[in-house]
């Protein structure tokens, strides 16, 4: 089993040129050798991983896509929200960033492994925006998609993030739906032990 962290979050170094998560992903198979994997996504992980599902079936054998942020899907606007974010993060307000995200991304509660999660992400939203080429929108083609598909969203993540979650397992032929209950924006803190089997079925 291979992770790896987007450039900026957790142990990846800050990005300093123009970069594509698509991109990134296909050069991490590359060089570990990798020719058909099966794809573990959480949130924005889980639209690179159906990009590449697209883009290149014959590299993907299966999906497991975790809370997934799908490019195209036609979210409501949240210009408040919007706001704040974008005033925390002129300041560079690390604190501010932080405590944002657990209101919206831990429902589950405000625990030491959330808050690591948060802390390991946030450095990345500072940035990100000046060297992100965003990949091309997905969602309008998620009927393409040929490999083996498990969706799984938790009952305390916010609602937008449950109706993306149940129209993109609706869109994907064949594709299971998982609710994981207690669950927030971090299943893999939440829910581990199912989290591991759902991969391992699908893997196995």
């Amino acid at each position: 089993m291979v992770r790896y962290d987007v450039r900026g979050y957790g142990r990846s170094s800050p990005p300093t040129t123009e970069f594509s998560p698509v991109g990134d992903l296909v050069s991490v198979l590359n060089q570990l050798g990798l020719e058909q994997v099966v794809l573990v996504g959480c949130s924005m992980g889980g639209d690179t991983a159906l990009r590449l599902a697209v883009d290149d079936p014959g590299r993907v054998r299966a999906l497991v896509l975790l809370c997934p942020g799908v490019s195209g899907f036609p979210f409501p606007e949240e210009p408040e929200l919007d706001a704040e974010f974008e005033a925390l993060v002129e300041a560079r307000d690390v604190d501010g960033l932080i405590r944002l995200g657990m209101r919206l991304w831990a429902g589950a509660g405000a625990d030491e492994a959330a808050v690591a999660q948060l802390e390991a992400a946030v450095p990345a939203w500072l940035d990100q925006e000046t060297y992100l080429r965003k990949d091309p929108p997905v969602y309008d083609r998620l009927h393409e998609i040929q490999a083996r598909t498990v969706v799984m969203v938790g009952d305390q993540d916010r609602p937008i993030l449950a109706a993306v979650a149940g129209a993109t397992a609706a869109r994907i032929p064949d594709a299971e739906f998982i609710w994981l209950e207690g669950a927030d924006h971090h299943p893999n803190l939440r829910c581990p032990d199912q989290v591991a089997e759902t991969v391992l079925r699908l893997a196995l």
